[in-house]
């Protein structure tokens, strides 16, 4: 099995090629990748899938560290689209790419960044996270999956994310992600995040766009999502969120740091 290994800001990826969709990329398979000790290692894994006949040529089939399925993954859509544009099997300034979160748009940047039309950012309600035995208020945000956005006055560096943060089954029947927002200037901020399936993550592109929504709610008197451009600080680096009135867009380097093959010893073996 050919591989390739990027990330955007640090949230890293195994990309799995498979025009032909024919493998069977099962949850253990999964797990035993993104495994750091006995694996490549990842936040999650990337399968390459050509679907020629649709509006979309590609889809982007991506399954966190857990092997669980995700909807969507905005450092991981960019990745996906350098290794199409690194292998030429895309061309343009713009690419199609469907997810189970919708069709999104990714745009080459002159500067080398690529940008993804994440569409539009949808607040909810208040809720809580449960995080070290201290529940946090936090604003329900959808960005094509499931995310509550936390602003906080503490120190991001003192909270701890190594287990996964209690969630109101209510608001998240099927879990989500948290973000612990830190607001640095206006319209900036810097955020870590727990990601469902995959754990504390060094970034996380919808977890971006989710705080940024959120921040521009809980900081204004409004009760939609302000229009701006937001400057957002994770532990992997810096990422741009914009927000207007349809869709929000996120911005941000993706890099291919390796390919390689798979031992075939090692995949069959369990």
């Amino acid at each position: 099995m050919r591989y390739a290994k990027g990330h955007g800001t640090g949230n890293d990826f195994i990309i799995v090629p498979d025009q032909d969709d024919q493998l069977e990329l099962g949850a253990d398979v999964v797990r035993r990748l993104c495994d750091r000790h006995e694996g490549i290692g990842a936040d999650g894994v990337l399968r390459v899938v050509s679907r020629a006949s649709d509006p979309a040529p590609w889809f982007m089939d991506y399954r966190n560290a857990d092997g669980s399925i995700a909807e969507m993954c905005g450092n991981g859509i960019r990745v996906f689209a350098r290794y199409l544009l690194d292998h030429e099997l895309a061309a343009g300034s713009e690419l199609a790419i469907a997810t189970r979160g919708g069709t999104r748009i990714v745009r080459q940047e002159t500067d080398g960044a690529l940008s993804v039309d994440m569409g539009p950012a949808s607040t909810g309600r208040t809720g809580w996270a449960l995080i070290g035995g201290r529940r946090y208020t936090g604003l329900a945000v959808y960005v094509g999956n499931p995310h509550l956005a936390c602003l906080v006055d503490d120190a991001l560096d003192k909270f701890d994310l190594a287990a996964p943060p209690g969630l109101d089954p209510a608001d998240f029947p099927a879990g989500g992600n948290v973000e612990l927002v830190q607001l640095t200037g206006p319209a900036a901020l810097s955020m870590r995040v727990h990601e469902r399936g995959s754990g504390e993550t060094r970034s996380c592109g919808t977890g971006a766009v989710a705080a940024a929504a959120a921040a521009s709610v809980l900081s204004s008197s409004a009760t939609k999502t302000v229009p701006g451009q937001w400057h957002v600080t994770v532990p992997g680096g810096a990422l741009t969120v914009t927000l207007d009135a349809g869709t929000s867009w996120l911005t941000g380097p993706a890099v291919i740091v390796a390919e390689g093959e798979l031992d075939p010893d090692w995949l069959a073996s369990r």
